[in-house]
Order: C-alpha cells, then structure tokens, then sequence
C-alpha cells in the first residue's frame, strides 16, 4: 500500500459508505468482511489484530438536536449494526433512561467558563466504563443469536481499577454468560477493589494477579489465541468474548457521547452551531480517545483531541519521538485506571494514522519486538495532525486538584485532574481558545483519599481509612456519596483467588475444564 498523507488520513472520504454496509476487518489484515455480531462475539480476532468497521458513516450531529441521550446512542450506533434489527438496537439504549444512571441526563456537561467537564459517571460503577458496559452484556446476547452460537459464552477481562467492577455489573447473572475480572493485586484502590470483591451473581469471578495491569491484560490476550484451550472449553460449550475496549461492542457505545457531549455545548451556548469543539481525554488503553476520534471521522465538529496520561507516559512520548516503547519503567499512581504501558487500542488508531497499512502493524505489532517499534514520518506526521498530547506527574496531578476546587469550585478525581493538567498546558503552548470537553472518567469519591489530599492538604497517613475519606469528601465538598458507594466497607466479599500472571491460564483451566 502507498504512502499517505497526514490530509489524506484525516480526511479519507472514500471509506464512508452508506448506512447498511459497514463490516468489520482486523487490523492485521488476517480477517475481514466479518459482521458486527461476528465481531462482536469473537472480541478479537483470533489470530492477532483487533476488529475494525470497514467504513465510517456520516452522521450529521443536527440530525440529532432535541434528541434524548438514548436515541443518540440508537442514531449513532445503527449504522454499525447492520445484522440488528432496529427494535433490538432501540431496546438496547432503553438502559440510559430506565433508572440504571442517575438522574434523566446519563452524561451531563458541567461549563466552567471556557471549558466543560463531561461527567461520564452517573452509572451503577461511578465510573464511565459504565457508559459502554451496561450496553455490551446485551450487544453480546444478540450477537451470540444473529452468529448462531448456542454455547455459553466465558468473558475474560483484565482491568487497571474502573473497567472490572463496570464489567461485573453488567453481566452479573445474565444467563448464559460467565465473567471472569483479573486485577493488579494492590494496583488499584480500595474503593475499587471493594466494588469488586462484593459484586453479586453466581456467574461473577473476581482474581487478583500478582503483577501490574499489563501483564494482566498481556495473559488474557494470550489465553484468547491459545487453540488448545479453546478446544477444551468448546468440549464444555464455552467460548471466549472479551469486555475489555478490545471488543468492538465496548468501543462503539463510547462514540456516543462525544456527539451527545457537541450536543449540549451547542445548546449551552458554548459552541456555535457547525463550529468546532476540543476533546481532552485522560487515557491508559486508549479506547476512550479512539471513540472520539471515530466520532470525528464520522463529521462530529472536533478539532483538536487531547490525549493525557500520567507518570506512565508512553502515548506522550511516542506523539514526541514516534517511538512507542512498553519496556520501561512502570509507575504505581494516585490515577491507576491509567497506569498501562502497552495500549491495546493504539492499535486501532495507527491503522488509521497508516492509511490502514496491515502489514505496518503486523510490522509493529510483532511479538519479536517486545512492545518497542517506531512508526514512519508519514504515520507519525499524521499521529501528530490528529493528537496533541501531554502528562502530568503526581505532584501537578494534586496541586490540579487543589486550584481548580479553588477556582471553580468542582471536584476532579485524580484521573480527570491529569486531564485538566494537560489542558492547561495545551492551552498555554497554543493559545487555544475553542471551547474545550474534558471526558471526567470518575467520581471523585472512588478515590476520596487522594482528592482530599488535594482539597485541603492533609497528609497521606490521614487518609488511609478510606470509608472515612468518603465521608470527609462529602462533608468537605458538599458533594453527594454516590449511590454504588455507599456502605460499601459493610457489604460481603465473595471469595478472590489469586494467581501470578503465568498462571492465569491454568486457573480458567481449573475454573472451567477441570
């Protein structure tokens, strides 16, 4: 395939086909014309590669104005469904307005002035991957039917604190379905790790690895291209599917609401209609900035996306050098839904940058390489035309809380506070004055113990009773507990095994074959 331009990347009108033939395709070029219960059932392709739509539609967000959140959903998602009826998609969305998130607007847009915060953590979990996971237990169901799968269905998920508990939830006693959730043994925070450990439903398994995320994530990844095991599990009438942002059906709900997010900036008066808006995103597996980036692709008036990370901060040194290296030193942090090297999602995105260059990735993605490559001028030229980005380390990640409760009188968790930090800093560098979303991924209060160290500058050794932090973040802020954590430290914990991550394998093994 011939080189292209950063133009033609951004703006490569041919892929966009009508409403009625999108399919999905691997990365790696080893799969395609797949539908989307294809895709969706599988969650990645079986031999290396991730699913991809072969096409984006065009979606006119002033077709959309006046709309509720959930037909938004239904009108952005349709397109990408070409196998669902369109009853099925309509009960699908039903969840944004039947009492699962709080209030009647599931992701409201907080404006601070020259900028907004969508807060994407109104759902059961407090946080936004309860936005794409209280749909994808339901995308799933369909799918398995449309694929004319009748085994049950084994849901392997690795997760950096936010995703495992969103996922629990989400498929906790759904028939036909058993979930499995890895996370980094003292990786995540205690609010996080209790949501998990008291999760209910019979089909729910909670496992804490001896290891950090990635290699949490780098073992479930291997477990879905391991023949052998597959075979076993089909003697059992089990198949893999995935609920990580690897699985197409978790990515596509996410698109969502970067339109929902235009759209209520538009009516707030805050972009003129047709003008362009920025996105920020804090971001770890970079699926949550490859939905905006999808939403851009398909006409959503986006400018600039923000990509920002923490201490951990492989994305911004690779949009600097072109260099993207896994292998190095990795940092536990006061943001640990973002504490990854390896970004599965990063995938998805070079195969655009490339003008969807198969055997670049396949190039990149090769095992020999250790998680080490470096892209061409052309995909990093395109990569930089697309992305800005930037990282904050602790210390501004604390002091971001502190002035911007002082200023703005708003609460951010550790993880959107990254975000800000980087904004902040994109804004000085370019004088950047277009109104600005930041994607606030999580309620303060699943991280209550650091926020107040931010608040009010009490010292570490305070906060460790984190039930107590909860209390003392409502008492300090005004702010109410949300619903998902409240009495959380008196709930039962199921039984958690626990595993290195060599092991993983032998313990689905032990869980399911026998």
């Amino acid at each position: 395939m011939g080189e292209y331009t950063a133009n033609d990347v951004n703006n490569q009108s041919k892929l966009k086909v009508k409403e009625g033939n999108v399919l999905y395709e691997s990365t790696r070029g080893n799969l395609h014309g797949q539908t989307a219960s294809q895709a969706i059932t599988l969650g990645m392709v079986p031999n290396g590669g991730l699913f991809v739509p072969s096409a984006f539609p065009d979606l006119n967000w002033q077709d959309l104005e006046g709309l509720t959140y959930g037909e938004v959903a239904k009108r952005v998602m349709m397109p990408y469904l070409t196998d669902f009826s369109e009853e099925a998609v309509s009960q699908i969305v039903n969840v944004y307005s039947d009492g699962t998130f709080d209030g009647e607007d599931p992701a409201p847009l907080v404006s601070l002035g020259s900028f907004g915060v969508l807060e994407l953590w109104h759902g059961p979990t407090a946080a936004f991957k309860d936005m794409a996971l209280q749909v994808l237990p339901d995308l799933l169901r369909i799918s398995l039917k449309q694929f004319n799968r009748d085994e049950e269905v084994l849901i392997l998920v690795a997760t950096s604190g936010d995703t495992g508990k969103a996922a629990l939830e989400g498929f906790k006693d759904r028939k036909g379905m058993h979930i499995v959730v890895f996370y980094p043994e003292g990786g995540v925070s205690p609010v996080q790790e209790r949501q998990m450990t008291t999760t209910e439903g019979s089909n729910t398994h909670v496992v804490a690895v001896k290891g950090n995320f990635d290699q949490c994530q780098t073992a479930v990844k291997q477990i879905f291209g391991s023949d052998t095991l597959k075979a076993q599990l089909q003697e059992k009438q089990l198949i893999f599917s995935s609920a990580n942002s690897i699985n197409w059906g978790r990515l596509l709900p996410q698109i969502v609401y970067y339109y929902w997010a235009y759209l209520q900036a538009v009516k707030q008066g805050k972009v003129p209609s047709g003008g362009k808006m920025n996105v920020v995103v804090p971001t770890g597996n970079f699926g949550n900035l490859q939905a905006a980036y999808y939403a851009k692709r398909m006409g959503l008036p986006l400018d600039r996306i923000i990509c920002a990370s923490n201490s951990n901060n492989v994305l911004a040194d690779f949009f600097a050098s072109g260099v993207y290296e896994s292998q190095r030193a990795f940092y536990q942090t006061i943001s640990p839904s973002m504490d990854i090297l390896v970004s599965s999602n990063f995938e998805r995105f070079l195969y655009e940058m490339s003008g969807r260059d198969a055997e670049k990735i396949r190039t990149w993605y090769d095992s020999s390489r250790q998680g080490t490559f470096t892209v061409d001028p052309t995909t990093l030229k395109a990569c930089q035309d697309t992305v800005y980005a930037g990282w904050a380390n602790e210390e501004e990640t604390l002091e971001t809380i502190t002035r911007s409760y002082q200023t703005y009188q708003y609460v951010f968790d550790p993880h959107t506070a990254v975000a800000m930090k980087v904004y902040e800093d994109y804004r000085s560098e370019t004088k950047d004055q277009t109104f600005t979303v930041i994607a606030s991924t999580a309620s303060p209060f699943k991280f209550s113990s650091n926020v107040i160290r931010g608040l009010d500058g009490v010292n570490q050794e305070s906060c460790r009773d984190e039930w107590e932090a909860l209390k003392r973040l409502n008492q300090l802020t005004g702010w109410e507990i949300p619903k998902g954590l409240q009495g959380l430290e008196n709930k039962p914990e199921k039984t958690v095994s626990s595993c290195t991550p060599e092991g993983i394998a032998d313990l689905i093994q032990t869980m399911f074959v026998g």
